[in-house]
């Protein structure tokens, strides 16, 4: 009885959630496509993101407006997709510039200069950061821990590792774009 008690609510789950579909679907989608900055995603995904998350409310009955709770989910969404894409910002990548160092031809002057003048850059915009952010960054660029680890290491969240890192960084690349010719 339990099974069929909950196989009944799931349904009456998909058809709320499909009839909210069919009369604001479109208006939806529209809204999203709208406030979406990078075109290459698709509103649809997060429409469908939407309409998950509505299907998995508990009681549907106590939505006092349909139209109102949809566009609230939708925004929350939205806000969450924004938010993931601004915490990856482009990577400065350092083993590469210590690669660079590396093979350089050691028989060009200016070449050499213009690395160590790269290197005194970032490592001066490493001493700028944060004592957390500056851990996180060199624990898991530099030395490959994964942010789980440096999580647990650092005592901390998973989040507010990447969250560290991100924001190292992005101060990194522009420190280092900054001095850019």
């Amino acid at each position: 009885m339990r099974f069929l008690d909950k196989h009944l609510r799931d349904s009456e789950k998909k058809t709320y959630v499909a009839d909210i579909e069919r009369r604001h679907g479109e208006r939806l989608r529209r809204f999203l496509a709208s406030r979406l900055r990078d075109r290459a995603v698709d509103a649809n995904d997060l429409a469908q993101e939407v309409f998950l998350r509505m299907l998995r409310i508990e009681h549907l009955e106590t939505i006092r407006s349909p139209e109102s709770y949809l566009f609230m989910v939708a925004f929350h969404v939205l806000h969450q997709h924004v938010m993931r894409r601004a915490a990856i910002p482009e990577s400065v990548e350092i083993t590469a510039l210590i690669d660079q160092i590396e093979s350089g031809p050691e028989t060009d002057p200016s070449h050499r200069a213009e690395l160590d003048q790269r290197i005194a850059r970032l490592h001066s915009a490493i001493e700028q950061l944060p004592p957390n952010a500056q851990a996180v960054l060199l624990l898991h660029r530099r030395d490959g821990w994964t942010l789980e680890a440096i999580a647990e290491k650092l005592g901390f969240s998973r989040a507010n590792a990447a969250k560290y890192l991100a924001k190292a960084l992005l101060h990194c690349r522009l420190q280092l774009g900054a001095s850019e010719p």
